[in-house]
């Protein structure tokens, strides 16, 4: 190969290795400007939600109105919990008469998980502006009763909770009952009369709570009983309904 033939090659070679590292400065400069673009459009992402949840934010009378409310409801909770220990005493003792010993075991567990809740909430100082619950817009419908009733997500969350709580709570008293080998009703239970296990005392209405506690009490009770888990099921020791039947209990309908 002459000199002119050599030179002309290394041109070549040379304009090719330019051409290949523009491509590749050019497809990194594309890489950066898409990465660019998706950070951007995360944040505006962000941002939009941040601005949807700030106008969805309940005013400020609003939010005051619902805590009021809530303080009430505390502080008849309270007292409300100091009275059902003398009722739960009173019933401990009568299982204890007619020797309904498992029965008798189990409300002895349910009163201290009470004396438990009621320990908290009197040493717990609440932030209640800090509890979305307070000021979040309601996003469901459900019906109790002949009346309809609102609440948001956190509401709605409570009122799962209660009905989870019942069905645990009515699947150990149905067993209790089992192992006595007593007729067992689920109405008679001190845990069904009472339904306040769970109950922060900043959930919402008690009388709410209450009702969806019962809810899931009487066939967890009848799936303790029977030895069966046709209602609800048991993982890692919690005890919940299973979701079409708790789906059907609580019936919530989206506003929007």
């Amino acid at each position: 190969m002459n000199r002119k033939s050599f030179d002309r090659m290394a041109l070549v070679l040379a304009i090719s290795t330019l051409s290949v590292a523009g491509m590749s400065r050019a497809s990194d400069a594309q890489q950066d400007q898409g990465k660019h673009q998706k950070q951007q459009q995360h944040k505006e992402e962000q941002q939009g939600k941040q601005e949807q949840k700030q106008a969805q934010r309940l005013s400020q009378q609003q939010q005051r109105q619902l805590i009021d409310q809530q303080q009430e409801r505390v502080a008849q909770y309270r007292q409300h919990l100091e009275q059902q220990e003398r009722l739960a005493q009173q019933q401990i003792a009568l299982l204890q008469q007619n020797r309904r010993m498992a029965q008798y075991r189990f409300q002895e567990q349910y009163s201290q998980r009470l004396r438990e809740q009621e320990a908290r909430l009197r040493n717990e100082r609440y932030d209640y502006d800090r509890d979305p619950y307070f000021y979040t817009p309601p996003t469901y419908r459900y019906r109790r009763g002949d009346r309809y009733y609102e609440t948001n997500e956190y509401g709605a969350n409570a009122l799962r909770r209660a009905v989870n709580y019942g069905y645990g709570e009515g699947f150990r008293a149905g067993q209790a009952d089992r192992n006595d080998r007593w007729r067992g009703n689920y109405k008679d239970s001190y845990a069904y009369r009472d339904a306040n296990y769970g109950y922060s005392g900043y959930d919402g209405d008690r009388n709410d709570y209450n009702y969806y506690f019962r809810e899931g009490f009487g066939p967890g009770y009848d799936d303790g009983y029977n030895d069966q888990h046709r209602h609800g099921r048991v993982t890692d020791g919690s005890y919940s309904m299973l979701d079409n039947l708790l789906a059907q209990i609580l019936n919530f309908q989206p506003l929007r």
